[in-house]
């Protein structure tokens, strides 16, 4: 491996650190489809499923990923952000990219970078973001292994999104709602506009159920560009959902065939919808949703899905369960499966949320869902420099209705974790609960806190 002794994963993460945050995305693609070309257009050497949406990417995407991978295919998948470090975001069948290939092909990629980034500067334009590498270093990954499909979800948006410089051969469309609406645009029909534009001609459109302007636009953009088009709701969903030890068991109606008994170890109907989605983009890819596909593969592609960070129970005394919500459309989908899934009598919630986020929205959502349980609510916040503190969470939160005997402060994570055990196991109930929740920086250090490094569902080493 050319320098082994100059670069590590690590550096590799301090370099793209160096770059505009993630936070900051460039509304443009010609930078993109210049370094594609220079590599020899890596994301054109495998098909790829394309996944946009408000909420619910990266369940569907590692749910789609299962059954590709029950199918017997070589995947990539390409999701963001990352829960502990950052290989997470470029998996290779099943798994985070090795440190090797990694660092390796970023080495490789790395002149190609400079050589755009100097082209950039000449033209007075800022060089190549943190996602926009990432994103270029997971095609040129995906080509190199090489992969028989790749399951790539968009960072934000669609239309001038890096991962578009792909044309999916089905783009996936999961719930939309407000979210980003500075980037994106205030209204549903904005926003849908910009997701859409991960729609191409050939492609095949599936979408989870949507507000109504958001479906029409949705819609148009696929009669626009000729591309067959599946709804939730209209042309496939779930039939029936029982909840079972640690998930639920599903029929779902695809586009070609319906399947039952599918046991999906992951809490909450939100999950459901996506394993739905999930099974109609599958179908779609392999026959062009005129095919059914065996119903025990899908059985055994259930069996093997995980979503870290989303509604995972990382501890069993007290139930400690960490979500990823980090809007208030997701955090009514965690509220609901918080109530359905486990029986509490009472909760604490640790909240963290960041600045561009509604926390507003997130903390009454919370508060109002989750009334019955009385939930009182711990403020911290993580290491991210775009943290609210965790007293002015706290005082804002009186400001919108918790009351104030039910708002506590512990701003380091650890010791918010540490007040949260204690206070659940008040008066010995057995049956308290935690909900670890509010910006996926705060879920990811809190998972890392709480599961042992190494362990089988704890971060990757």
């Amino acid at each position: 491996m050319a320098h082994d002794d100059e670069f590590s994963v690590e550096s590799v993460y301090a370099d793209l650190l160096s770059r505009a945050p993630e936070s900051k995305m460039e509304p443009r693609l010609d930078p993109l489809f210049r370094v594609m070309e220079l590599l020899g257009d890596p994301q054109k050497a495998y098909p790829v499923i394309h996944l946009t949406g408000t909420n619910g990417k990266t369940s569907t995407a590692r749910i789609i990923e299962a059954g590709l991978r029950a199918l017997g295919l070589r995947t990539g998948r390409y999701t963001s952000p990352h829960l502990a470090k950052v290989t997470e975001r470029i998996s290779v069948d099943g798994e985070p990219v090795a440190d090797a290939t990694f660092v390796k092909i970023w080495d490789e990629i790395r002149p190609v970078l400079d050589m755009v980034d100097h082209e950039l500067a000449d033209e007075g334009e800022p060089r190549l973001t943190y996602f926009e590498c990432l994103t270029i270093l997971g095609f040129a990954v995906f080509a190199d292994e090489p992969i028989d499909v790749a399951v790539v979800e968009v960072g934000l948006g669609g239309i001038t999104d890096a991962t578009n410089v792909a044309d999916g051969q089905v783009a996936v469309v999961t719930p939309i709602s407000a979210d980003h609406t500075d980037l994106l645009g205030e209204t549903l029909t904005e926003i849908a506009l910009e997701k859409s534009g991960i729609i191409k001609e050939g492609g095949f459109l599936v979408s989870a159920a949507q507000p109504v302007e958001a479906a029409q636009v949705l819609l148009e953009r696929a009669q626009e560009v000729e591309a067959p088009f599946r709804f939730q709701g209209v042309e496939f969903g779930v039939d029936a959902r029982v909840m079972g030890v640690g998930g639920q068991q599903l029929t779902i109606s695809g586009l070609a065939g319906t399947y039952e008994d599918l046991l999906l170890p992951l809490h909450g109907i939100h999950q459901s919808q996506n394993a739905a989605v999930a099974v109609a983009a599958l179908e779609a890819f392999i026959g062009g949703g005129q095919k059914a596909l065996e119903t025990d593969v899908l059985r055994e592609a259930f069996a093997e899905v995980t979503s870290p960070g989303r509604m995972e129970v990382v501890r069993a005394a007290p139930t400690t369960i960490i979500d990823a919500a980090h809007n208030p459309d997701g955090a009514r989908a965690t509220a609901g499966a918080v109530l359905e899934s486990f029986s509490l009598s009472k909760l604490v919630i640790v909240l963290g949320a960041l600045r561009e986020k509604d926390a507003q929205g997130i903390v009454t959502e919370l508060k109002d869902s989750l009334a019955e349980l009385n939930p009182v609510f711990c403020f911290t916040q993580s290491s991210s420099p775009r943290a609210i503190p965790a007293e002015q969470l706290a005082e804002d939160a009186v400001g919108w209705g918790v009351p104030s005997e039910s708002v506590f402060v512990q701003p380091a994570l650890d010791d918010a974790i540490e007040w949260a055990v204690a206070r659940s196991e008040e008066d010995n109930d057995l049956a308290g609960g935690i909900l670890i929740t509010g910006s996926i920086t705060v879920v990811g250090e809190a998972r890392t806190l709480l599961l042992p490094k190494g362990s089988a569902n704890g971060p990757a080493d």
